[in-house]
């Protein structure tokens, strides 16, 4: 899933002023200076801002998996034309709806009429397999809240008591059932059957109902295009200065709006990736975060932002945040905080599972920037003599690069980012492990057939060389033989 934020085309602050030429320049340009402004008055206001749009979503497209789909939060000003390029992207008969989200409850009197709502452009990347994946796409509000942690084979089911509220109020049956006397749900016969059946079941002096998680489906209805109830800007913007101690994030979107386009779309894959390249103050990350947590899910979020400065007049600035992507990384790490916290007070360690119930969330993350590549830039019009050649040759990566940018650089061009990676220690020299058995790294000097052999008896996948490290090209062609006789599907030099 793909959820973006785009800034919105108020003729302001307008810093996406690309230039492909050179991205990586341009992306240094961007970084240092202050925002232009597009106004209103320009023959390409309109066209200003959805090139800048444009490409992106069409990378959005070809970044999402073929059940994939895409929210974009967008005012009025744009909503049209974004539907346009959206149509022409994605393809119309892959739009699935606008939603309407109401924003914000108070009114303005500066309007003619006043606008109290946003809205959500809502693609998918092949409607069909949607549609055959998912047949019923909806959530509920009630049902969502709950977790099914349990499975006795037959499904995954949540307790519920069956004790009957309201009790004599509401004329539920009175007897006595394994001991206990209490109100109950069901009359004696069924709760019998009920129990013997394994429906039923004991926890200290409490009964339980197992409602399973196949029967709660059943019940879920299709989401409407009217979202009213899932949270309002001003109050995001007062949940984020909570949590941020103060200094917050202009307009930030609601944590709940996110955690129900999650459901929606990642309720049967928790392993789902979720991207966000306008990620503002990082909301996406948090929502995703707070569902792993209330799921048990081990989805996964990629937050992308350009590091736009804070005003020097804003409370953030005044804090320390010199740039939009501080108050990001600052409050994942908060939001990350937090919710573990929660947990642990909503689950005691002497409640109805125990001890043996731990917070397993994953809430760590990786922060990368921007910036050209570790390795030296061969250049075929230098002239350089045996001795300058034999040289440069040597000089693999740049000198005020780490081993550990080199490590990542590498990961990335993988596609690898969930991964653990540790150091360790191979016949002596030190490597890096990436996953159990996904890759081996290895930039060390003078490398030798005990290394190779050490490497190949790891058993991974995939092994990286420092190609100046071997002596001679008949080291290099005798290392991947060895290794390919180990298994090592991939082999590559650096």
């Amino acid at each position: 899933m793909i959820y973006i934020d785009p800034p919105y085309n108020t003729g302001n602050d307008f810093v996406y002023n690309d230039s492909f030429s050179n991205s990586i320049e341009n992306y240094k340009v961007q970084t240092n200076q202050a925002s232009s402004s597009n106004p209103e008055s320009s023959g390409r206001f309109h066209t200003d801002w959805l090139n800048m749009m444009y490409p992106r979503l069409l990378l959005a497209k070809n970044l999402l998996s073929d059940d994939g789909v895409v929210f974009i939060s967008i005012d009025d000003h744009e909503v049209v034309n974004l539907e346009n390029i959206c149509n022409e992207i994605f393809g119309e008969s892959n739009r699935i709806a606008t939603i309407c989200h109401k924003s914000r409850a108070s009114i303005s009197n500066d309007k003619i009429v006043s606008s109290n709502h946003n809205f959500i452009a809502f693609y998918a990347k092949n409607i069909t397999v949607i549609e055959q994946n998912r047949k019923l796409i909806g959530v509920d509000p009630v049902l969502d809240n709950f977790n099914y942690d349990d499975n006795d084979g037959k499904g995954e089911y949540r307790l519920v008591p069956v004790d009957g509220p309201g009790g004599e109020k509401k004329g539920n049956p009175f007897y006595e059932f394994l001991g206990i006397t209490n109100y109950w749900r069901f009359s004696k016969e069924t709760m019998t059957e009920k129990y013997n059946n394994g429906y039923v079941v004991k926890r200290g002096n409490s009964l339980y109902q197992k409602y399973y998680k196949s029967d709660a489906m059943k019940t879920r209805k299709t989401v409407t295009t009217w979202w009213d109830d899932v949270g309002l800007t001003s109050t995001a913007t007062t949940k984020l200065k909570t949590l941020m101690n103060g200094p917050s994030f202009d307009t930030p979107k609601p944590i709940e709006l996110i955690v129900r386009m999650l459901k929606m779309m990642t309720y049967d894959d928790k392993d789902s990736f979720i991207l966000d390249f306008f990620s503002g103050s990082a909301t996406t990350a948090h929502a995703v975060m707070k569902l792993n947590a209330e799921d048990g899910g081990n989805r996964k979020f990629i937050m992308i932002q350009l590091p736009e400065l804070c005003n020097e007049k804003s409370e953030a600035y005044k804090a320390g945040y010199k740039n939009i992507c501080e108050i990001g990384e600052e409050r994942i790490h908060l939001a990350g905080e937090q919710i573990k916290s929660e947990w642990e007070k909503e689950h005691p360690s002497d409640g109805l599972f125990g001890s043996d119930e731990q917070f397993t969330t994953d809430i760590g993350f990786k922060v990368f920037k921007l910036d050209s590549t570790n390795v030296n830039e061969w250049d075929p019009n230098m002239k350089l003599d045996e001795k300058e050649l034999a040289m440069r040759l040597g000089e693999v990566f740049k000198e005020d690069r780490s081993k550990e940018d080199i490590l990542y650089e590498i990961m990335l061009k993988y596609g690898v980012f969930d991964k653990q990676v540790e150091e360790i220690n191979v016949n002596g020299k030190t490597m890096y492990r990436v996953g159990k058995r996904y890759m081996i790294v290895c930039l060390v000097n003078q490398i030798t057939s005990e290394d190779v052999k050490a490497i190949g008896e790891l058993s991974p996948k995939t092994v990286i060389f420092n190609e100046a490290g071997f002596n001679n090209d008949n080291d290099k062609i005798n290392a991947t033989y060895n290794l390919k006789q180990c298994g090592v599907e991939d082999i590559k030099c650096i």
